[in-house]
């Protein structure tokens, strides 16, 4: 592995080349009513554009794949396929190694977008126009199909720039060079969808605001605050919310990374636990250790990230959860107590473990921001939605993180988009049909 802070912004797993892209497509045997369709998210007909990659056909095969899921290309990446479709690929069963679905769709998507060309054209005009608050997956989903489907697309965004997580939140090394830029453009190129950068929910536009002048809004929100240790130290200059670290990371050129110190001790079990702890320790921290309060069994990162983790030098401690952090001003140490489990609850032993740390990542889950959402119902730190994606009021919908629609995934996201745009769709038609 290349030790130079510049390989935190490289490809972890590296594009195919054409020979193996075609040599893998011809391993998957085209199943009927294919296991690795149903345990994708978003349906994508898996067999149909691997038929297609193997045939020479990287147009339809890119096409059968965005026809489901407009970010495939962002999917191809980071999706978690080792849980999803190459499990319940039957090679995994008869050879003990699945096709790699995810480098496939990635190869036959990175055609498409590279060479610029829009697999769809839009429906004609509906005259109907749309909010979609929140350019993340979700929201980019949404705002596409609505396009697609002939409506006017406003679509707002707190940031800068579009992208969601796929721009400030994903590791570098997952999202190389300015792919979700190009994918953002990709999606917009179907045209109809005008982008707001930097509007703000609640500040910029308001929802009853955005109720008066659109016939619907989709909230595409997702989490946007960090969850709180809550314990003595915790606003020591050093300790930082992982998800900023990460957004700091991805928006500094390659050529100058933000630097990181000796130390880093980084807290939490999922994802984003481990891409920041990766990113750490590519930018050349000595010591990168994360620390779970419970087993690896218990961590939501999937068993491969857990392994890449430790393959790329960080240190993993399980079953200690903090419990203080020390310092001058500056954070020097953190304190855990060790736990176990008894009868599944987690149970303080009363031992302690004391680490050095310059720098200290807390990775322990994001919570909804409801202060611009009155009248929407939440339940659970989730906006309720119905089986249309719908909230309690009517004409509002909502997906992607900010709803309870199944694990926190991007391709989730997108199909929670492509659903509630359906149902939108739907409304907007009947209510049109019903006051003609």
């Amino acid at each position: 592995m290349n030790d130079s802070p510049l390989s935190v912004y490289q490809d972890l797993v590296p594009p195919m080349t054409d020979l193996q892209a075609s040599a893998e497509a011809n391993r998957c045997l085209f199943c009927y009513d294919a296991a690795c369709t149903r345990a994708c998210p978003t349906s994508i007909d898996i067999p149909g554009f691997i038929r297609g990659i193997a045939t020479g056909n990287l147009t339809g095969a890119a096409t059968t794949i965005f026809a489901e899921n407009i970010l495939g290309g962002t999917c191809g990446r980071v999706c978690p396929t080792e849980t999803l479709c190459e499990q319940a690929c039957v090679r995994t069963t008869a050879e003990d190694r699945p096709v790699a679905i995810g480098r496939l769709q990635r190869y036959a998507t990175d055609a498409m977008i590279t060479s610029g060309r829009q697999p769809f054209e839009r429906a004609p005009a509906t005259g109907k126009t749309v909010a979609v608050v929140g350019a993340g997956p979700a929201g980019l989903s949404c705002a596409h199909r609505l396009a697609l489907l002939g409506h006017q697309v406003s679509l707002y965004d707190a940031k800068p720039k579009a992208g969601g997580l796929n721009e400030y939140g994903l590791a570098a090394y997952k999202m190389a060079d300015d792919f979700a830029a190009r994918e953002v453009a990709f999606v917009l190129g179907i045209g109809g969808i005008t982008l707001y950068p930097e509007h703000r929910l609640g500040h910029e536009i308001t929802l009853d605001g955005l109720r008066q002048t659109h016939d619907a809004v989709f909230l595409a929100i997702g989490l946007g605050g960090n969850n709180r240790l809550s314990i003595p130290g915790e606003d020591l200059s050093g300790v930082e919310d992982a998800t900023a670290f990460i957004e700091r990371l991805r928006q500094s050129p390659p050529s100058a990374p933000p630097a990181v110190p000796e130390t880093v001790v980084v807290i939490g079990g999922g994802n984003t636990a481990i891409d920041a702890a990766i990113q750490a320790k590519r930018l050349g921290a000595a010591e990168v250790t994360l620390v779970y309060r419970r087993g690896r069994e218990q961590m939501k990162a999937t068993g491969w990230e857990q392994e890449l983790a430790l393959t790329s030098g960080v240190i993993l401690r399980t079953f200690a959860e903090p419990r203080r952090m020390d310092g001058d001003g500056h954070v020097q140490t953190i304190t855990f107590e060790r736990t176990t489990l008894s009868d599944g609850r987690l149970t303080g032993t009363g031992s302690t473990l004391t680490l050095p740390a310059d720098l200290v990542l807390k990775a322990v889950g994001q919570t909804l921001l409801t202060g611009a959402l009155a009248g929407i119902a939440v339940q659970g730190g989730k906006i309720v939605v119905d089986d249309a994606a719908q909230t309690s009021i009517p004409g509002v919908y909502a997906g992607g993180d900010c709803i309870a629609s199944g694990e926190d995934l991007t391709v989730q996201a997108v199909e929670d988009g492509k659903r509630a745009a359906h149902a939108i769709d739907a409304t907007l038609r009947l209510s049109a049909l019903t006051a003609a």
